[in-house]
This record gives C-alpha cells, structure tokens and sequence, in this order.
C-alpha cells in the first residue's frame, strides 16, 4: 500500500515515510525525502568531533570483491576495498550498496542521515563525561558512485573506513554483549541518550571496533518516541523494551532517569530487529551519508 508524497508528488511506499508523516493521511502526508529537505550532492552534517570520516574521494576495489562480497544482509552487500585519495590513502574502507530491486534508496539515505545527526549529538555530550579514558566516536559513511569501467557503474554505494575487532556490545531489542568493561560502557550510553533526551530516545544497536585512544562505532540505531528513525527504529515499545533488559553498572550515574514501568515487548536478540512495516534485513541499516565520490 502507497500513498503519494504531497510534496514532490511521487507515489511512494509506507517505508518512504515517518509514523508521524503516514500518521497526518492522505494529501498531507511528506515523505523523509521531501521532510528532511536532504539531496545527495549536498553535505548533510557538519563535522563533529565524534564523527571519523572517510577523508578521501577515491577508493580502489576488485571485481572479486564485489561479486564475493564478504558479508550479505537481505537488501544489501557489504565489501572490503581500499582509499586511493585523501589522508587515509592506502588505508582500509568498506562499501556497502543495495541489492537489485530496491528502489527507495533516497528515502532511506535521508532516515538514515537523521538518526546519524542525532548519534554524533548524543555522543558528543557522552564524550564530554570523560567516563573513560577513550573517546567514542561514530562512521560517518558517504555516499559515493560507481565509476565505469566498473560493472555497477551508476549505482549509488555506502563507503566507511574499515573497523577492525569488529565486535556488537548490545541490540536495539536490549540484548547486550555481559562480558567486560566496554560492553557495560556502552550499556551506559544507551541509558544516557534517554536521560540526556527526556525519554524521547535511546542511542543502542552499538557495535565497532575498540582503538589505542578511541572506541569506533558503525551503525548505530536510534529508538525514538515517535519512531521517525527508519527501519530498526522500534519506537515507544523499543524504548520500552530496551530497559526491560537493562541493568544499571558502575558508568551509569543515580540521576539518570528511567521509564516508569518498562517491560520486555520485542524478544532480545543479538541481531538489529525491524518492523515489519518495513524492508527487512540482517544488518543495521545503512549509516548516514555525507557527500558525494568516485569510484575508481
């Protein structure tokens, strides 16, 4: 079931919209695209100090890599190549790009941009903290372009820096990794996006790599009250369910606030859980985009 954007008139799938938009009916409904006012060619972000950037235009990549991808959620394809510009030249970064027959790619870049905005905020404010001695920091991937020669040339692609001892520390449904410290740090920030937000959001699906002076993070998923986040926003019943699970360690502080009355509605699991109203997958939905490159 569709329904027609009232701004840029496109018949657009439910998945195009946010439970506030779809909400307002037909002929006043905005999809994401048209609501978060966000074009491709544009950056989206101003550069945060928790954010770590691909720094680089070009990237280098095999044909292999691209038909074996290393990894495969149920909309995308996630493959390793390497940066041929920019400071992290010779470094490490990863593509991520949609399978055939995914059609609503702007809608979801634009969801996506949104829930990033709100991770490098919240993050910043953890930051400030100083609870441990690394900063936590979060991938900002861009949007780049296949280049020709390459077989997929025209088709629009996620790019990151790679993250090495890739680990998940907890999920959007309150599942979390128990053992060691940084597991229960992240538990912490989970808990401080909901005080810091008034109980609006919860910053959680947290999983990257641990560095000498830095925690990366990559994917992450806002729960939201209103669940205008895209596809693993879990809404108000994520929020919920989330604390259901979660126990207070020694980085959460006594006056971070709380729900009232939480209770488990979504079953914990390892993997980032979606709604059903939308396009599913095994993976996080594909990080924020920031600006336009090349592939060479």
């Amino acid at each position: 079931m569709g329904r027609v954007c009232a701004d840029c008139g496109r018949d657009l799938p439910q998945t195009s919209y946010t439970s506030n938009q779809w909400s307002k009916g037909i002929g006043l409904s905005r999809c994401a695209g048209c609501v978060h006012g966000h074009s491709f060619d544009t950056p989206a972000l101003e550069q945060s100090d928790s954010g770590r950037y691909n720094q680089s235009t070009k990237a280098d990549f095999s044909e292999d890599d691209l038909e074996n991808p290393f990894a495969s959620g149920a909309f995308r394809w996630v493959a390793r190549g390497v940066y041929t510009g920019g400071t992290r030249s010779g470094q490490a970064c990863v593509l991520k790009w949609f399978k055939t027959g995914v059609v609503f790619e702007a809608e979801y870049f634009a969801l996506d941009i949104k829930a990033v905005d709100k991770a490098l905020e919240i993050v910043n404010r953890f930051n400030e903290l100083n609870m441990v001695n690394k900063t936590v920091k979060i991938n900002v991937p861009a949007v780049w372009v296949f280049q020709k020669p390459c077989s997929r040339a025209g088709q629009k692609a996620l790019v990151e820096p790679f993250i090495q001892n890739y680990k998940k520390f907890n999920s959007n449904t309150g599942w979390m990794d128990d053992w060691g410290r940084w597991p229960q740090v992240m538990q912490a920030l989970s808990h401080f996006s909901y005080h810091i937000s008034g109980g609006n959001h919860v910053l959680c699906d947290l999983q990257g790599g641990i560095y000498q002076h830095e925690l990366v993070l990559s994917d992450p998923v806002i729960l939201s009250s209103n669940g205008d986040y895209g596809v693993t926003d879990l809404g108000r019943d994520g929020i919920i369910s989330f604390f259901s699970q979660h126990d207070c360690n020694q980085y959460c502080r006594p006056n971070w606030t709380k729900p009232a009355n939480p209770r488990q509605l979504f079953k914990p699991v390892p993997g980032t859980t979606m709604l059903r109203r939308t396009v599913p997958t095994a993976f996080s939905r594909p990080g924020n985009t920031r600006d336009y490159g090349n592939w060479y």
